[in-house]
């Protein structure tokens, strides 16, 4: 069980510097806006206090260390997706790794952006209220795919 947990959070956090690797891509080769983990730590900050839909995070009180909170944030639950995934396929999978259920996993975890933390930092189910929700879900999608393909290169690289 332990081996499943360590090795669950080391594809994870593999998986999620993929997705960053991906990210730092998009901002230098097509001039994609960074991705601004400051908001997801407000959004963090403010689950103690058992707020989780907000109209807007802007208009929520500010937290001195939000960018932080947003980043180790980010990394905390890639890092869990990972153990999830390490308990869903079992240590055969860890010994001939393959790209399909690390890729499935990466797609239906999609599904917590697009219904909670979406909602929850106030751009609506699946960012609706943003000025192009389809780029945007278009981009989760890519995103989670490259974590996928993070997951399941890293899980390579420690069998």
């Amino acid at each position: 069980m332990l081996e499943l947990i360590w090795r669950g959070a080391i594809i994870g956090f593999g998986a999620t510097v993929a997705m960053d690797i991906w990210a730092a891509i998009l901002t230098v080769v097509f001039k994609q806006s960074k991705p601004n983990w400051a908001p997801v730590g407000r959004w963090f900050y403010h689950l103690k206090s058992g707020r989780v839909f907000h109209d807007t995070i802007a208009d929520a009180e500010p937290y001195s260390q939000e960018l932080a909170l947003g980043w180790i944030s980010h990394y905390a639950v890639g890092i869990a997706y990972g153990i999830m995934l390490a308990f869903l396929v079992g240590p055969s999978w860890f010994a001939e790794p393959t790209l399909l259920p690390a890729w499935i996993w990466a797609i239906v975890t999609v599904a917590a952006g697009w219904f909670l933390l979406q909602p929850g930092l106030g751009i609506g189910w699946a960012a609706s209220k943003t000025p192009n929700p389809t780029k945007v879900r278009a981009l989760n999608l890519v995103a989670h795919t490259v974590f996928g393909l993070g997951l399941w290169l890293t899980a390579l690289l420690i069998r």
